[in-house]
C-alpha cells in the first residue's frame, strides 16, 4: 500500500489538543502518514501552559535528518519553534533536504495576545523560513507582529496578506477568527495576484484549543496528497469549521477541537 506522508516540526502539547498531537491526529484524519520532529516539550492542559522545555537545536536537526534520510516526506508543517537558533536549523534542514509543500504556522503570539517568540526569532522566521513556504497561516496577532501595524478589518487583512507575500512565500492565509467580521469567521487568502475570502459560521464555544495547529496541518495533509493549494486551504477551512462545531468539552478550560470529525469521511 502506498500512502502519502507529512512531517510536523513543532512543540508537544501534553494535553493533546494542540501542537504535535493535534498535527498527527489531523494527518490521520486525512489519511496521511504522520511523522514528527519535536521542538519543545510543554506541561500544558486546557487551562494553560505551566512549563516549557526547549529541545536543543542540534537534536531537532537530527530528528529531521533521521526522517528525511530514510522515510522522506510529501509535505511538512512547522509550528512552535521557540528561538532564533531553532528557526535557523529548521530552515537549513528544509533547504538541504528539499522538503516540499511547506506550511508555516508562525506561532509567535498566543490567543491572549502574549508574545511567545523573541524579536530575534521573528526576524529569522521572516528572513529564513517564510520564504521557503508554500503556505503561511498567521492569525491576526501574528500578522500584526510580522507586518508591524494593526490588522483590525478586512482591508487591513488584505494589506497584510499582500505585504507578507512579498517575503517570498507563495500563498498567505490571514486567519480572521479573532476579529468580528459580519459575525462570521472570515479568512483572507492571497497568492500574489488574487484574493479569496473564505467565510464560515462563527460558533459560540470555548472548545477552540489547537485550531491554528489543526488548520495548518490539514493544509499540509492535502498538499501531501497533491491537492492544489487553494483547494487544500478550502478543505482545511471546512475541516476546522466542523472540528470546532463538534469540539470536545474536555477539562475545565478551553477544550480541543474534534480531530476525529474527518475520519472515514470526505477529507
Amino acid at each position: 500500500m502506498t500512502i502519502k506522508k507529512a512531517l510536523t516540526i513543532a512543540g508537544s502539547d501534553s494535553g493533546g489538543g494542540a501542537g504535535i498531537q493535534a498535527d498527527l491526529k489531523t494527518f490521520s484524519a486525512f489519511g496521511v502518514y504522520g511523522m514528527s520532529a519535536i521542538t519543545a516539550l510543554t506541561a500544558q492542559n486546557t487551562i494553560g501552559v505551566q512549563s516549557i522545555q526547549e529541545i536543543p537545536a542540534e537534536f531537532i536537526q537530527k530528528q529531521i535528518e533521521s526522517i528525511m534520510t530514510d522515510i522522506g516526506t510529501d509535505a511538512a508543517k512547522t509550528g512552535m519553534l521557540a528561538n532564533q537558533e531553532i528557526v535557523g536549523v529548521v530552515a537549513e534542514a528544509i533547504n538541504s533536504f528539499h522538503i516540499p509543500n511547506l506550511v508555516v504556522d508562525p506561532v509567535m503570539v498566543a490567543k491572549s495576545g502574549d508574545h511567545l517568540l523573541a524579536q530575534s526569532a521573528r526576524i529569522a522566521m521572516k528572513e529564513k523560513l517564510i520564504p521557503l513556504a508554500e503556505v503561511i497561516t498567521p492569525n491576526i496577532f501574528e500578522a500584526e507582529a510580522l507586518v508591524g501595524y494593526t490588522v483590525d478589518n478586512l482591508e487591513k487583512m488584505k494589506q497584510a496578506a499582500r505585504d507578507l507575500h512579498q517575503l517570498g512565500c507563495r500563498w498567505v492565509v490571514i486567519k480572521g477568527g479573532h476579529i468580528s467580521l459580519e459575525n462570521q469567521s472570515m479568512d483572507v487568502v492571497f497568492n500574489g495576484s488574487d484574493y479569496y475570502i473564505l467565510k464560515s459560521v462563527r460558533f459560540d464555544t470555548r472548545n477552540t484549543h489547537g485550531t491554528g495547529c489543526t488548520f495548518a496541518s490539514a493544509i499540509a495533509a492535502s498538499l501531501a496528497k497533491e491537492i492544489p493549494p487553494l483547494e487544500a486551504i478550502k478543505r482545511a477551512k471546512d475541516f476546522i469549521t466542523e472540528a470546532i462545531r463538534s469540539g470536545l468539552s474536555i477539562g475545565s478550560g478551553h477544550g480541543p477541537t474534534n480531530h476525529l470529525v474527518g475520519v472515514h469521511s470526505k477529507w
